[in-house]
């Protein structure tokens, strides 16, 4: 993939709970970076990581009742709407039946309430009746949390990142160094996204969203993967939430599942989750074993993010074997 110019470079960590992680590396961070190599503190893009590694800890932590419907917790949300009656743990199952496009910049010069909106929508589905891949689930997540801490999302994120010892992890907009992998260039001429949300759905909420505009490296997510394994091991109150995740909410296709938030393999030995940009974070909680991709796949153009599906099938299988 670096080779052809396909993807400009990436880092990929492993480990487990033994010792420190490794770090493979390959590339360039990008061509507006010289000759700057990746390495594990490079700032990646986490796309839709942001929803395992900021809405779904951040869910557990506070203790959020998972069968409560959004309108018990979002004040601008009416019973009687088509999406009043979505419970948390259906968003998380991504079993809520909302409207599937996310599509927020339909509300622009909109003067409701934006949790109003996406619950005002017609439904696609009854929720809990089957699984569909929708952002509006996680974003109105991130709305719920912050009504119900009285806290901004960024802030709420920040103090988990921090007692975790996730240093260089932050919503953005962060500042373009070579440190900081850009992504696509949307027209000719125009600036390249660098350090602000690939997610134009993230953009539109000031870069601070439920379901994207995560900033983070190898290394954090190495130190990520190891807090959750480390805790499933022990006992800990995070590691008893990814216990409870990791237990099946919805059937996708054969030998693959939903927990909460999590994608599951068949056979419930790993459980992983994806980022549009071109990432991926892999846990085997039975082994204690982690891995971690982190690219800028979408940089040349979104579609070549494709080009990782290999990668990422020979990382699942790897994680997937015994050791």
């Amino acid at each position: 993939m670096t080779a052809d110019g396909t993807v400009p470079g990436g880092v990929i960590a492993h480990g487990d709970l033994e010792g420190e992680p490794g770090f493979l590396t390959a590339g360039i961070v990008a061509p507006e970076c010289g000759d700057a190599r990746p390495g594990p503190d490079t700032v990646y893009d986490a796309a839709s990581l942001t929803k395992v590694v900021a809405t779904w800890p951040l869910i557990g932590s506070t203790g959020i009742d998972l069968d409560a419907p959004v309108h018990t917790l979002l004040p601008t949300v009416a019973a009687v709407v088509p999406g009043g009656k979505v419970t948390v743990g259906q968003i998380l199952a991504h079993t809520t039946g909302l409207r599937a496009d996310t599509r927020l910049d339909q509300y622009r010069n909109r003067n409701q309430d934006l949790a109003a909106l996406i619950c005002g929508e017609d439904l696609i589905a009854e929720p809990g009746a089957g699984h569909r891949y929708i952002n509006r689930g996680f974003i109105l997540a991130g709305l719920l949390l912050a009504q119900v801490t009285g806290r901004r999302l960024d802030e709420l994120a920040a103090d988990l990142w921090t007692s975790l010892g996730m240093t260089s992890t932050a919503y953005g907009p962060i500042g373009r160094s070579s440190r900081v992998a850009p992504t696509e260039q949307r027209l000719a001429g125009a600036p390249r996204l660098w350090g602000i949300p690939h997610d134009d759905n993230a953009a539109l909420l000031g870069g601070v969203a439920g379901h994207a505009g995560v900033f983070t490296t190898a290394a954090d997510l190495a130190t990520y993967a190891t807090a959750l394994l480390s805790g499933h091991r022990d006992g800990t109150d995070l590691g008893r939430w990814l216990a409870r995740s990791t237990v099946p909410q919805a059937v996708i296709e054969p030998g693959l599942n939903r927990g909460l938030a999590w994608l599951l393999t068949g056979n419930g030995r790993v459980a992983y989750h994806h980022g549009f940009t071109g990432t991926s974070l892999y846990l085997a909680p039975a082994t204690g074993r982690y891995l971690v991709i982190c690219t800028n796949a979408v940089y040349h153009h979104q579609d070549n993010r494709t080009a990782l599906a290999p990668l990422r099938a020979l990382a699942l299988k790897a994680i997937t074997a015994e050791p």
